[in-house]
């Protein structure tokens, strides 16, 4: 389903169902391609891409996004997010009591790893998540950590499901894996990490309270 020329000439993305292990891998090949896939997760869908200067700049292309915000990356388990970012004991804590979930944590980068600018917004620092949705999760553990990102044009609602991911985004996408609607909800809560000793700061509250990643980070 999907892949026909579409009235421009353009090439309409593949909709493929989500909980099908061929469309997984379909979506593996078209990332390691450097093309973008959309994906489901627990609230909106979202697009994601191979971990490539190249292809996070094809990313922020299709939705019109500036390089200085910065892209959270999708990550399967602590371990992935460790292998590209400091994580300091209260981190890892909060990780392993929340992911998969709400919880997004933007760490320091690692000395030894060097990131696109594109990915980090300048700020030496980079956001990760494990989404509660196996789909994402699956790209994630073919691939390692890759860019996520909303899978609309920036500024612009949220999409819920594969036709607002088409008519936003078009043939800029080359998979979505489709799971139907996504309910939507609240998003993630953000929280930073500066060093290994200090609390987390609060960038963004969302489903989980801030005051509870507080009282939980101190162990």
């Amino acid at each position: 389903m999907g892949g026909a020329p579409d009235e421009g000439g353009a090439t309409a993305p593949r909709v493929l169902p989500a909980g099908d292990p061929a469309s997984i891998a379909e979506a593996v090949s078209a990332l390691r391609a450097g093309r973008l896939v959309a994906v489901p997760t627990e609230t909106v869908y979202g697009v994601a891409c191979l971990l490539d200067a190249a292809a996070i700049e094809r990313l922020l292309d299709a939705k019109r996004r500036p390089p200085s915000k910065g892209i959270t990356l999708l990550v399967d388990d602590v371990a992935q997010a460790a292998s590209l970012a400091e994580l300091p004991p209260a981190a890892r804590r909060l990780a392993e009591r929340h992911w998969p979930g709400p919880l997004t944590l933007v760490l320091p980068v690692r000395g030894n790893v060097s990131l696109p600018e594109s990915l980090t917004g300048d700020t030496g620092a980079i956001g990760c998540r494990v989404p509660d949705h196996a789909a994402p999760r699956a790209l994630a553990r073919a691939l390692g950590p890759i860019p996520l990102t909303s899978a609309n044009l920036s500024g612009a609602a949220d999409a819920r499901d594969a036709a607002e991911v088409v008519r936003q985004l078009g043939a800029s996408i080359a998979v979505i894996l489709d799971d139907g609607p996504s309910p939507g909800g609240v998003p993630s809560t953000v929280v930073r990490f500066r060093d290994a000793g200090g609390p987390p700061e609060l960038l963004r509250q969302g489903a989980i309270p801030f005051d509870t990643l507080l009282e939980e980070g101190r162990g």
